[in-house]
Formats: C-alpha cells, structure tokens, sequence
C-alpha cells in the first residue's frame, strides 16, 4: 500500500490476520459470528448466526465457564475481557485452541449482557504452565482475588453442610476447576466421606470407613497435616501403588489432597480431580490452599450449627408434651415454631392435662381435662430451663383438683420464687399464661388468665368471636395475684383458638393488624383441625407471610404456639354441625361497667356479615342502652345473650339481656336536657319487634332486627 491510499476496510485487514469477529447478546441468547470466526469455530468459513446451545457445544465446557466469569470481571472494572478457549469437535476432541479478547456491556434494565470481540488461533501451551493461563481481564492475580473474595461470601453464607458442599461444587477457579471433588472427614481412626461431587452415586464406597493407616493420599493428608499435589496417573501410581487402582476408574490426569484445619487441628481432607493434567504452579497451590481453609471454616460452622440446632430442637420437642388419648365429641391440634432469636430454644409452650374426679364424665369414661398455653420471657436456655419447671408445677396443681384460678394463683407464686431467688438479681423472669378446664361432655370452657392474648372461638359458620376474659397479671410477678375465671360455652361444630402473642405478631405486626391475619384465616378456612393448623403457621411463617407484612418492619420475631380445639357436632361430623344458628353470651357485673365496650365489640364481632351497617349500628346502640339501664337503674348484674337465627337473605337477630331485679322498665318522655329515658322509646323506634318478659326472678328485655327489612336501597 503505496502512501496517501485509502485505509484497506476493517474486514479485509481482520481476514489477512485471519481473525474473526463475534457477536454474543444473552438477552436473546444468540451468538452471531463472520465467516472467519465460523472457521475457528469449525464450522462452515460463512457468517451465520448460533444459539447459545450450538456455541457452546464447540467449547470446552471448563472454558465456557471461564468466559462467563470473565466477563462480569470485565463489565466490573470496565476493562477488556480476554480469555483461550479450546474448540471441540463433534467427538469432543480439541481441534484449535483460540484467543478472545472483547469488550463487554451490561444493560442494567434487560439485566444482560452484550459482547463484540475478536478470536485469533493460538498456539496451545502446556496445561497448568503460566503461559497457558492468559491473564483474564490481563491481570491473573486480579482474578485470583475477585474469585477468592466470591468464595468466601458464598462459603460464609451457606447455613449446613449440603450448602457448602454444594457452593464448593460450584467454584469456578480462574483457569483451572476441578471435575470431581469429595471431602473426607475422621471419625476415630478412619476416614468418612462427607460428600462428593461429580462421581456417581455408590463410587465413594471404597473411600468409606478407610483406615488412617491407609496408603491413600487423603489418609497421609489427615495424618501428617500436609497437602499432596498429584500432576500426573503416573505420579499418582508411583506413589500410592496400593490405592492407584481405586482412583484410575475415574480417568482423571490430577488431582490435589488438601487438609482441612480448623484452630491447628485438621479435620478431614479435601480432594479436587482434574480431566486433564495441572502443573500445580505456586499461583495454583495457593488459590487451593486459601480455599481449603475456606472450606474447612464453612464446614466447621456448619457442623457446629447443626449440631446446636439438633440439641436445641431436641430439648424443646423433650419440654412440650404430645396430646393425650382422644376426646370422644372433641379434637385437639397444636403447633409450635422457634422463630426467635438466640438458640433457636425458648419459653412457649402447651400442654393437655388430665384432670381427676369431677362430675361430668363421658360415657366413655374420659373425663374433664385442661389446656394451658403460656410463654416465659427470653429464647434462651434459661427461659426454656423455666418453662420446663413451671409447666411440671402447673401439672401438678391441676391433677391435685385445683379450681383454674387457684392453679394460676399457686403457679404465680412458684415463678415469682424461682425467678427472684436466683444467683441474678437482675435476671428476673415472668410468663404469660392460659388456663381452660374443659368439660368434654357439656363443652363448658372456664378460663384463667395471666397476662396472655385472650382466646377465640371460630363458629361452625365461619364467624370468629375474640373471647373478652377476666384475667390478673402474668405470673412471677405478684405472688399474691388474683386470677378471676370467665365461663364461656363452645357449641357443637366450634373451634377454640388458644395461642401465644407469636402467631399475631410475628413479621412486623401489631396486635391490631396480626389479629386481623388471624382472623382472615380462621373465617376462611374450610379443611380439618390439622389443616387449619397448619394455614395459621404457614400464614404466619411460611412463604404467604412475605405479602403480609406489618406496619413494624424491623420487630423482632418471636416463637409461636398454637391450641386449637375442636367440639364436633352430631356423629362427630364438623359437616353435620352447621347450624343456622349463631349465639354469643356475656356477663355484664355492676362492678365492671367496662364491659359494656366488650359486649358492643361481641356484638359487631357477631354481625360481621350483616348486610346493614345501619341496623348493625342500631343493635349495638341499643344493646349499650339496655345494659346501661340495668347497671344504673337496678343493683343487680346483667347477662347478654344475642343470637342470629335463618339463613342468609331472611336472618333475624335477637338481643337479650337479663337482671334479677324485678323493677320493670316503662317509658317516659324525657325533657329536653335530660340524660335517661331514652331507652325503651329508641327501642320502639328502631327494632323490628321487642318486649320485656318477666320471669321468676328478674326480667329480660329483648328486641329484635330482621335482615329483609334492612336491605339498603339500590
């Protein structure tokens, strides 16, 4: 070319250089080369365009995976990505060995790669030799580095032994990686197989239970604390002339024996086989020797949170009790999660106790017994240590024949002396507490409670119910506390929900928020008891929780557990026992006119479904002056009983309330400033039908709303 000639064109120069260009985008996953990439590539000397599959087809598998390292090197520090890559024949035999060197894009919004490079054939160096380690990214320690740096987070973050054994399985080390590998560990004085990769299943046979005294690399590994790097099958068989036959099955040309030591003692060895031969240079030695000691932190990390996870579940399984004999006209499920922090062990727990003697007994012969739920504070080995003693103690004052508040009491003042007679002071302790006796045969519930969430009842119509209960303070904190008991009736096809403030609270939530979760499950649900369970759980802690988190990101979790209780129905089919009836009770005493809020909330709880928000209103308003008439006008207490009664479309809801006195109400028209007698005239105005039945002793006053006749306009 004579001076002042036009440049000849790119594609000239790169053919007389017999260079190809080529064109990978991952996005589409196509691979798109010129005629003399086609060649280097063993294919047709024309451009055409590859998929992902048939390009790397004529690769060799190990450098295919060096090239997808390469490049997110390369795109991380903007340089250019270079790399040998063996092309292979369709008998998978090497036929050129080329040089890629190109500059590669990431588009952050495809989440893909771009690359546009060269390929050139090279002459093939010697496996293992530095030349035949081109430096990635031109720079083979730089690589080292960024590999290492990934091993080791993903060796940190493996939580058992099967993730570490599979993280190092994955390992791509920067132009040399294993086919095979397999960790050895000791017991006594043999060798045991850990796991392996890349042999089949049953080929670690030989390699079990062998002797240390075994003339085997690993056994003199284990022994003497010192690596043994194997470059050849020759080597290996000079070497280890007994063991030799047991490893040429493989067919493989190197192999690398490194100690795993933690704290100066080692453990166990790690091997790593090789298809083809490795020099085993300085650079290589150290990238496995700094692996092994990766390797054997993980592994050691991993055995010892196995093994706490093992002794904690096992000490927390041996604390909680399995469920008694059946309840003939009953079910029982439970449920408990660890979910807090610490050991993975702390203070919740349940129990089914038999109780002796009583009057009620089934015609089996299977009398009254009591489930108790509580959560000592703390996950740690303390706080189990006292939910094992307190649970025995409670046990023992209720097979004494204790009333529930009388166990509560006797509890409370047990706790309070274990917790505040300990070497620590400042380590005091208390724990929440619920106590139901349950009499199977009438399915009268009476509860005690000590500071815990108050139960709930699931109706055979879906409609949950938060059971308003007495209760007194958690115990261990007043030895001298009263805990006062509520009588509450589980009809025929209702569930009892008993459950520490774990299942509410747990992924963020607030009482307010986690108990409305809750109650979306119960009023859902529609399997067995078990099933039912199992949704609290999994809507909770399983994978659904993801969706539900609450308003507190950053609480802590805490253990859950769970009591259900389940009264069946006629032939003890929950199907059968679906009545169209649904009912609530409650007291309502002089000395707790705060229960009047309670018996409005029973109330909405109860007409959760009622089509009109207006006659909801209405019952409720209603309800409110009817109980505050019998608490300000008699001395007397009031008894609420509201029922809802048909079926959807032609329901009727009924509101009772009855007092010993006999003074009948009367209506009266108040003055313009007056603050009573408004009762019974709202009464006449907004129910459907009422009245005032005198009985033997008191009154009752009712009224009633009927759904037809409070169907909103359209």
């Amino acid at each position: 070319m004579r001076t002042g000639e036009p440049l000849p064109a790119v594609g000239e120069v790169l053919t007389a250089l017999a260079t190809g260009l080529w064109h990978w985008d991952t996005a589409t996953e196509l691979v798109t080369v010129d005629a003399e990439a086609a060649r280097l590539l063993g294919l047709p000397a024309e451009r055409t365009t590859l998929t992902e599959a048939q390009a790397r087809a004529r690769l060799h598998p190990v450098d295919w995976n060096e090239i997808i390292s390469v490049v997110g090197l390369a795109v991380a520090e903007d340089t250019l990505a270079e790399v040998r890559i063996r092309i292979m024949d369709e008998r998978g035999h090497v036929t050129r060995t080329v040089r890629s060197r190109s500059k590669p894009s990431y588009d952050a919004q495809k989440k893909s790669f771009q690359l546009i490079g060269t390929l050139q054939e090279v002459t093939e160096p010697t496996p293992g030799t530095p030349a035949g380690r081109t430096a990635v990214t031109g720079d083979w320690r730089r690589s080292r580095e960024a590999f290492l740096l990934d091993a080791g987070r993903a060796l940190a973050e493996a939580r058992s032994t099967a993730e570490v054994l599979r993280v190092a399985a994955g390992l791509s080390m920067p132009g040399f990686s294993p086919d095979g590998l397999a960790v050895f560990g000791v017991e006594g004085d043999r060798l045991t197989i850990i796991g392996h990769h890349g042999q089949q299943p049953g080929d670690e046979s030989p390699f079990s239970h062998m002797s240390l005294e075994t003339d085997y690399p690993a056994a003199e590994v284990v022994r003497t604390g010192r690596a043994v790097y194997l470059s050849s099958p020759e080597t290996y068989r000079s070497r280890y002339p007994v063991t030799w036959p047991l490893a040429e099955q493989f067919d493989r040309q190197s192999w690398a024996f490194l100690p795993l030591t933690v704290a100066g003692r080692t453990m166990g060895a790690w091997m790593a086989g090789f298809a083809y031969p490795v020099a085993f240079t300085p650079d290589e030695r150290s990238v496995l020797t700094t692996v092994a000691r990766m390797l054997a932190q993980a592994l050691s990390r991993a055995g010892l949170a196995e093994s706490e996870r093992e002794l904690t579940d096992g000490l927390q399984r041996s604390m909680l009790p399995t469920l008694g004999p059946e309840i003939p006209g009953m079910t029982v499920a439970a449920r408990y999660v660890p979910t807090g922090g610490g050991l993975q062990v702390g203070g919740d727990w349940y129990d089914m106790i038999p109780l002796p003697g009583g009057t009620s007994r089934t015609t089996s012969g299977q009398g009254r017994f009591a489930l108790v739920i509580g959560d000592v504070q703390g996950h740690d080995v303390r706080a189990a240590g006292l939910m094992g003693q307190l649970r025995i103690a409670l046990r023992a004052y209720a097979s004494e024949g204790h009333r529930p508040d009388a166990v509560l009491s006797r509890a409370s003042r047990f706790l309070h002396g274990m917790a505040y007679g300990g070497d620590d002071p400042s380590d005091v302790r208390f724990a929440t507490c619920l106590y139901v006796e349950v009499d199977p045969a009438t399915g009268i519930l009476e509860v005690a409670r000590a500071g815990h969430p108050e139960p709930a009842t699931r109706k055979a119509d879906g409609t949950v119910l938060a059971r308003r209960t007495a209760g007194g303070l958690p115990l261990g904190i007043d030895p001298d506390a009263d805990y006062p008991t509520t009588r509450i009736a589980l009809e025929p096809g209702e569930t009892l929900l008993l459950c520490t403030d774990g299942l509410i609270e747990t992924g963020g939530h607030d009482f307010e928020t986690g108990w409305k979760r809750i109650r979306t499950i119960l009023e859902a649900h529609a399997g067995d008891l078990e099933e039912l369970a199992d949704a609290l759980i999994q809507a909770v802690h399983g994978p659904s929780s993801h969706h539900t988190t609450g308003p507190l990101a950053d609480r802590r979790e805490d253990d859950i557990a769970v009591l259900l209780l389940h009264r069946q129905g006629e032939g003890g089919d929950p199907a059968a026992a679906r009545p169209t009836v649904r009912r609530t009770m409650l007291s309502v005493a002089q000395a707790e006119p705060e229960r009047v809020a309670v018996a409005r909330q029973q109330l909405r709880e109860l007409l959760h479904d009622w089509p009109s928000a207006d006659q909801v209103d209405s019952a409720v308003l209603l309800l409110s002056e009817t109980l505050t008439n019998v608490l300000v006008h008699t001395d007397a207490d009031a008894l609420l009983l509201a029922e809802v009664r048909g079926e959807t479309g032609e329901r009727r809801m009924r509101i009772e309330v009855t007092d010993t006195s006999d003074d009948l109400p009367h209506k009266r028209r108040p003055g313009e400033l007056a603050s009573s007698g408004r009762g019974l005239m709202l009464i006449e105005l907004l129910a459907d039908m009422w009245g005032v039945d005198p009985q033997g002793e008191g009154k009752s006053i009712w009224f009633e709303l009927y759904e037809s006749s409070g169907e909103p306009s359209v």
